[in-house]
């Protein structure tokens, strides 16, 4: 059985990204991920100002703390250093990799958004630690959305990572459900990242430990 990566560590496995919905504000989508057993979370409040995010961020850092997990910043390359987190996470109108590794030393995971090989590559040549492949089908909690990937996109890009000899962990992320992980997995990927898939489930606590279960 698969488990997934824990402190200190790149990447892998069930990524939660926090969402907030009429039911959850951001920081109890955090409780909820730790106390269906997920230990790798990501704070993603695009909306929201740096000073909101360190804010949120500051008590999301000690319930992850509490657990003996790992929260990751999206975007914001200052709090995730102020925080103290585990890494920060790079879109591609982001700060450059390059640069947040100047900023926050080799002490902390950075991940980077691609679509495509060449995406991959780059990314690869500017020293990520893992990346975020998607989106897998269409979702409607990130705009400006990428080309959808698909399937047998994952299955094609993976293959090509392994000939150019990139062996950086890959997360599928973008509308990906519980049902998708298993052929996700086959096709070469790392883990998943999640967040309406659990959030709009029945029991979101329970699809979680569900997915950790059956699937890592």
């Amino acid at each position: 059985m698969r488990r997934q990566a824990f402190q200190n560590s790149k990447l892998k496995g069930l990524l939660f990204i926090t969402h907030q919905t009429e039911r959850y504000s951001y920081l109890q989508s955090v409780e909820v991920a730790l106390a269906g057993g997920c230990r790798q979370v990501q704070l993603r409040m695009k909306e929201a100002s740096p000073q909101e995010v360190e804010r949120v961020g500051a008590l999301a850092k000690k319930l992850c703390d509490s657990c003996g997990a790992s929260l990751y910043v999206d975007d914001h390359v200052e709090v995730c250093r102020r925080l103290r987190a585990a890494g920060v996470h790079l879109g591609k109108a982001d700060m450059p990799p390059r640069e947040a590794r100047q900023r926050l030393g080799s002490g902390f995971t950075i991940g980077g958004t691609a679509n495509t090989l060449e995406d991959i590559l780059r990314l690869s040549s500017a020293g990520v630690d893992y990346i975020g492949l998607g989106p897998f089908r269409f979702t409607a909690t990130k705009k400006n959305l990428s080309p959808v990937v698909g399937l047998s996109g994952y299955r094609r890009i993976m293959e090509q990572c392994r000939e150019h000899g990139v062996r950086l962990p890959v997360l599928a992320i973008g509308g990906v459900t519980a049902d998708d992980i298993p052929a996700l997995l086959s096709a070469g990927v790392s883990g998943v990242a999640l967040s309406s898939a659990i959030l709009q489930a029945q029991n979101p606590e329970e699809e979680v430990k569900r997915i950790l279960n059956s699937e890592f």
